[in-house]
């Protein structure tokens, strides 16, 4: 090995996401050598990012030491958002990120299925459906055979599909079953050339009260079958409860407004025994089950080596520990059974490096780099203990760099090594290797509804975008030799956050996006289009075009650009002409930067509490030509949780203005026609309690208010509506369903376009939400339709007449189908607009 010869690794990681590296104390040092010392792993398996129980997950990994899993089978790319306009696969990375950030607080390790979270589905047969049963089923499998779970824990009960999310019941069904199928080799036995089979010990289902139907019928039940874990663990060293750690975790999930308040004192889980042996001390999950280090072969010796260094462990001098966990180390590397090889020495790495001060990484210059091109690393490793160590190598296969030998490097005492290296990103050693834009990967090649597409075996259920570069760093501490490996970085010092982090990406040399993802003509006349050009590199030069079907024209046919700067952006403008019939079609971004061909627009999606993402998707826009009429409305708008329904009023030709809540006042208001609220503005604005009596007032007055859905959560007001209005949980999720017309000849039905079936065709996700079931007989039901096998739902949009004006409120999800470009969305919401006219 040329471990003496500087290069740089350039390889596929399995965990992804740049980071700050770790710096713990040493308590949190004792911990994991704690940790170290527990050879049981227990997975937790759900549908959803937020499933998650975090109180039991903190419990199992920081009270018990176990190795502790979580398996949520979906993304979460079919909820809502409050933090942003994100919605499906964008909300999916966002949702993965936080999932991220939440094991990180609870100590759980992080895996997903590659089944697309297709939005809430009411029965496991047509998530199922949906889904490709066999490969979620092959997914669940994987896992359980890569991280070799003891216990399996389910989330929810495979025996009651109807009473919860068709997701969450699926997840239950499917972990039952995996569990007999596990250890089979005749079951999904490719995935035996990189694993191998495994038998959980056990498989329960973590119940509670809500499954019975209250406390009393819980408190009331026969509980034999039922194992009480006592959760309300206090952690001294730390200051903090069990419960108050699992708080902290379940408030990363803040796209779906799940910020959670610790608690303290005495609390139990409840969990119930499925399958397996059951445990005869119903209080330990892992009763009869070997977790010491006997349990696997050469084993004992590391865990008389490792039981001395947690009793003598120096609070005040982690570094004297560190002649046994060498010793530990190496016979770790050595030991025959490779799942606990792989897991421990990464654990013990981590320990050696911490209670050294080690400190090891690698920055880039640039945050952004593109795949034929070079950038300098500034690389350091600082030893600051008085350990004796030399630093023998940097880097690794597959890409050398540079031919100067770096010999052994001692590393004294709080003295950094520090050196410049040149990323030669066109260079490789190993032929055919091709650096890939950073994205992540599941989106990397086109899904159906239900699942995305991952064709890598090995790839499956990472968690994380999986990042190329990586530096490699070799320590020799008592003439042994250790590896360890940083994600190349990027970081930056901001004047009000300090050392800010972000990670290293690939990406094109140039990209572009369109200004708008939907484009209406509603009539025969030529209509601006303009894209928006970005260089991944200096000095771009090149020509961008339009490409579209026939019957549709464009001038100019290309345009020519030029670029100095990496980052910089220029804008090209084009004419589009319609097609005379009425069409939907998607309009392609072209750039050509000498002879090559790029057609990616480059998302950014950056949120503090997550680390920056990038998602590239093509450079396309919907192009609609529609028999559409509109008046001269001009609509303020309110934001809820945050949607991009204002972009679409403007395509259609509105006058739009979003107002702040504490703008409102019956002045400001005297401007428009008609105020509109974002989704779910009255369960996350506040002050619209404060406003409520403008706004009403406004409709009272003879204008009109359009109220989009709001979920049972808290209300801001109770006076959301001028009559007694009760929103329920009924939704219509089968989002082609028969749509009947309740008063057909109500005029939000025929002006100024008159709505027909064909309206609703092709909507997307669902067809609404939330809807109100209880209202007061002011109100006028437009419209009902129900999910197949369910009572008519009547309540997706009502309309009264209060004083001059009109109050409407809206459950139909047009959220979701203006940005998608849904012909019908748009001619309904033109006619609610118009109910005043």
């Amino acid at each position: 090995m040329k471990h003496f010869i500087l290069y740089l690794l350039l390889i596929l990681s399995l965990k992804g996401v740049a980071q700050q590296p770790a710096k713990p104390n040493a308590v949190e040092l004792y911990n994991q050598i704690q940790k170290l010392n527990f050879l049981g792993s227990v997975l937790y398996i759900a549908a959803h990012p937020d499933d998650e129980n975090t109180r039991l997950i903190a419990y199992l990994s920081n009270t018990i030491k176990a190795q502790t899993g979580y398996l949520s089978l979906t993304r979460g790319d079919g909820g809502q958002n409050l933090i942003g306009p994100e919605l499906r696969e964008q909300l999916g990375v966002i949702r993965t990120q936080e999932l991220i950030e939440a094991r990180k607080i609870d100590g759980g390790v992080q895996f997903f299925s590659r089944a697309n979270d297709f939005g809430f589905s009411k029965n496991p047969d047509e998530t199922l459906q949906i889904w490709d049963k066999d490969q979620v089923l092959s997914d669940v499998i994987w896992v359980i055979r890569k991280f070799q779970p003891d216990v399996i824990i389910n989330r929810f009960d495979h025996r009651s599909p109807g009473t919860t999310h068709g997701h969450h019941t699926s997840s239950a069904m499917l972990s039952y079953e995996a569990f007999d199928k596990v250890n089979d080799a005749s079951v999904f036995p490719n995935q035996l050339q990189f694993t191998s089979i495994w038998q959980p010990k056990r498989l329960f289902f973590n119940t509670s009260w809500w499954f019975y139907g209250s406390k009393e019928m819980f408190d009331a039940a026969d509980k034999s079958n039922l194992s009480k874990l006592q959760i309300g663990t206090y952690y001294q060293s730390l200051g903090k409860s069990n419960q108050e750690i699992a708080a902290l975790s379940r408030s990363r999930h803040q796209s779906q407004g799940f910020g959670s308040t610790g608690t303290r004192g005495e609390d139990e889980e409840y969990l119930e025994f499925l399958k397996g042996d059951s445990p005869t001390d119903k209080t330990n999950l892992f009763d009869g089950i070997d977790t010491t280090w006997n349990r696997i072969k050469g084993g004992k010796e590391i865990g008389d080596i490792l039981a001395n260094v947690e009793k003598n462990f120096d609070f005040k001098n982690p570094s004297a520990s560190i002649n046994e966990l060498v010793k530990a180390y190496s016979l770790i590397d050595n030991l025959d059974n490779s799942h606990w090889r792989t897991v421990k020495s990464e654990e013990i790495k981590k320990i050696i490096a911490g209670c050294t001060g080690l400190y090891l990484e690698a920055v880039s210059e640039v945050q952004e780099v593109t795949p034929n091109s070079s950038i300098k690393l500034k690389i350091e490793a600082i030893n600051r203990s008085t350990v004796a160590m030399n630093l023998t190598g940097i880097g690794a296969v597959p890409t050398y760099i540079h031919e100067d030998e770096q010999k052994n490097v001692e590393l004294k005492n709080n003295i950094p090594f520090t050196k410049t290296i040149l990323l030669d990103l066109t260079k490789s050693f190993n032929e055919g290797l091709k650096f890939e834009y950073t994205n992540p990967y599941w989106l990397n090649q086109m899904g159906t509804v239900g699942m995305y597409r991952v064709d890598n075996q090995e790839n499956i259920g990472i968690p994380d975008v999986i990042r190329q570069v990586k530096v490699g760093f070799w320590i020799e501490i008592n003439g042994v030799e250790i590896p360890f490996e940083r994600n190349v970085v990027y970081k930056y010092n901001d004047d009000v956050k300090g050392e800010v982090y972000q990670p290293l990406d690939i990406v094109p040399a140039v990209t572009s996006v369109f200004a708008e993802k939907v484009y209406i003509f509603n009539n025969d006349r030529d209509k601006t289009i303009t894209v928006k050009v970005k260089a991944g590199k200096d000095a771009i030069n090149g020509n961008v075009k339009l490409v579209m079907p026939q019957g549709w024209e464009v001038s100019p046919i290309e345009i020519p650009f030029s670029i100095d700067k990496k980052g910089q952006e220029v804008l090209a403008v084009f004419s589009v002409s319609p097609s005379k019939e009425v069409s939907e079609i998607n309009i392609k971004s072209i750039v050509t930067v000498d002879g090559q061909t790029y057609n990616l627009n480059k998302i950014d999606i950056n949120y503090p509490h997550i680390y920056k993402q990038m998602v590239l998707k093509p450079a396309e826009t919907k192009a609609i030509r529609l028999k559409i009429k509109t008046k001269n409305e001009k609509i303020a708008y309110i934001m809820g949780a945050g949607d991009e329904v204002p972009k679409s009023l403007a395509q259609m030709g509105y006058e739009v203005d979003i107002i702040k809540p504490d703008e409102i006042s019956t002045e400001k208001l005297e401007n428009y026609d008609v105020v509109m609220t974002g989704i779910r503005a009255y369960n996350t604005v506040n002050a619209l309690a404060f406003k409520q009596n403008i706004l009403l007032d406004f409709v009272k007055n003879g204008k009109t208010m359009i109220v989009q859905y709001n979920t049972t959560d808290d209300l801001v007001t109770k006076d959301m509506s001028p009559f007694p209005l009760k929103i329920s949980r009924d939704r219509v999720t089968e989002e082609n369903a028969e749509v009947r017309f309740l008063n057909p000849n109500h005029p939000v039905l025929n002006y100024p376009n008159k709505i027909t079936q064909e309206d609703f065709k092709d909507w997307k996700q669902e067809q609404g939400l939330y809807y109100p079931n209880e209202w007061d007989a002011a109100f006028t039901p437009i419209l009902s339709s129900n999910d197949k096998g369910e009572n008519p739902k009547n309540g997706a949009l009502l309309i009264a007449k209060y004083g001059k004006g009109n109050y409407v409120y809206t459950g139909l999800s047009f959220f979701r189908e203006l940005p998608e470009g849904v012909s019908g969305a748009f001619r309904l919401l033109a006619n609610i607009i118009a109910i005043g006219e």
